[in-house]
């Protein structure tokens, strides 16, 4: 439906030009309802900021911003200034990294405890937490204004004028891999069964959201004798 908004560089006539310009901004209706519909799962809700919380919530802001540039590129004129500059760049790591990879280590910190048994250290989870956050857009968020500048992407070297931002965006590039290795520590020392021994419920009313959470942790290999009664 959307996919020749990659190329509105090539020449196409000016009636597709309109057509994927206003379809591409049609589509980030159904992202916004869903972002809405986050919020409102959220709001005025009894939320605590355990880790899990934190990496959804980080989730939701930093995807809505990698939506917003996402909907500056789909006007075809502005698009011929960003097309292949490092703005494009900036724009899908806004939504990949803080989009997919926020929302899979959400689930990480969530089912850990439930796979080894242990409560994960949750210092060590905040700490990994600010540092991945932090260093994502000071990793990111520079290369906004390198594509703005007018530098291209896919290049081995660039001009003087954009060392300074590439050099922030390298530093928090550092940091955030430096920061995995957080993660990595943290489940391998909860494969270990280093750590606070979890019920089968690890999660405060976690009970009443599905069956594995009537189950010990870790849960068994063979699970149920009988199929469950579910009220």
């Amino acid at each position: 439906i959307v996919w020749a908004h990659h190329q509105y560089t090539v020449g196409m006539p000016v009636e597709g030009e309109l057509y994927f310009t206003y379809a591409t901004m049609l589509i980030a209706v159904p992202t916004g309802v869903k972002v809405f519909n986050w919020l409102s799962t959220m709001w005025q809700g009894a939320m605590t900021f355990e880790s899990p919380m934190l990496w959804a919530i980080a989730f939701v802001v930093l995807f809505t911003m990698g939506g917003f540039t996402g909907l500056m590129m789909a006007i075809s004129p502005a698009d011929l200034q960003y097309h292949d500059t490092y703005f494009i760049v900036a724009h899908f790591h806004y939504v990949l990294v803080s989009g997919a990879v926020f929302a899979i280590i959400a689930g990480v910190y969530y089912w850990l405890p439930k796979w080894t048994g242990v409560m994960y250290d949750e210092r060590l989870a905040k700490l990994h937490f600010w540092l991945t956050t932090i260093s994502v857009n000071v990793c990111f968020f520079p290369q906004h204004f390198l594509g703005l500048a007018g530098m291209p992407r896919r290049i081995p070297d660039y001009a003087l004028q954009f060392a300074e931002f590439n050099a922030w965006s390298s530093v928090g590039a550092f940091v955030f891999g430096f920061s995995q290795l957080i993660l990595c520590y943290i489940v391998i020392k909860s494969m270990r069964g280093e750590g606070e021994a979890v019920t089968g419920e690890v999660w405060e009313g976690a009970s009443d959201h599905g069956l594995e959470w009537q189950l010990p942790s870790p849960a068994p290999y063979h699970t149920w004798e009988h199929a469950p009664h579910i009220h």
